[in-house]
């Protein structure tokens, strides 16, 4: 089982999809040792990177893993305990433009419904990108999934702020630039599993 992958393997997971240079995971998971923490990215070459500084930082409950989501995710998830998926994240996702791009976006249907399966009942999945068309695209295939409710906080449905307090480097950039963020926060609800 992947579970061997963490000393404490109890603990609950956070996986973040396209965890790039891994710097958000690095300092979340210095901030909080009572989760484990797992980095999915598609290209090879950041996650030696990532695992190299996080071996040299010693977190024992963080883990970068070469992962393309939307062909080995499921399989990927069926090891983990039951319930033990408690936080997904997708943060600033590459749009593809291009419509003969499209295929290679991360957020297809089909990944939503891998997400549904495995996390835990008011897990949270969250998202967030400085593209609007994006976002909404991505909202609109959560919302169509049924699996999860979205967050809505002072009336808003998006959220004004990261909810982990820990920023990614694109996030950081776009904030300096004074550009907005569009994000959105979603827990799993109660209605069953159907493949």
């Amino acid at each position: 089982s992947k579970n061997v992958l963490f000393r404490n393997s109890h603990y609950p997971i956070h996986i973040d999809i396209g965890s790039a240079k891994g710097e958000f995971l690095i300092e979340l998971a210095t901030k909080c040792p009572e989760w484990n923490f797992i980095g999915l990215e598609i290209r090879e070459p950041l996650v030696s990177l990532c695992e190299k500084k996080r071996k040299k930082l010693e977190l024992n409950n963080l883990k970068f893993l070469f992962c393309n989501v939307n062909v080995s995710l499921d399989e990927w998830l069926s090891d983990l305990d039951i319930g033990q998926l408690k936080r997904v994240s997708i943060q600033f996702p590459d749009p593809w433009f291009k419509r003969k791009h499209f295929k290679r976006r991360v957020f297809k249907n089909s990944l939503f419904k891998t997400i549904a399966k495995y996390l835990s009942k008011d897990g949270e999945l969250f998202v967030q990108t400085d593209i609007f068309q994006l976002i909404e695209s991505i909202t609109n295939i959560i919302d169509n999934s049924q699996y999860f409710d979205r967050r809505v906080i002072g009336g808003s449905e998006w959220l004004d702020y990261n909810p982990y307090n820990v920023s990614t480097d694109r996030e950081l950039f776009v904030n300096k630039k004074n550009l907005p963020i569009f994000r959105a926060m979603y827990l799993r609800n109660d209605k069953l599993f159907y493949s």
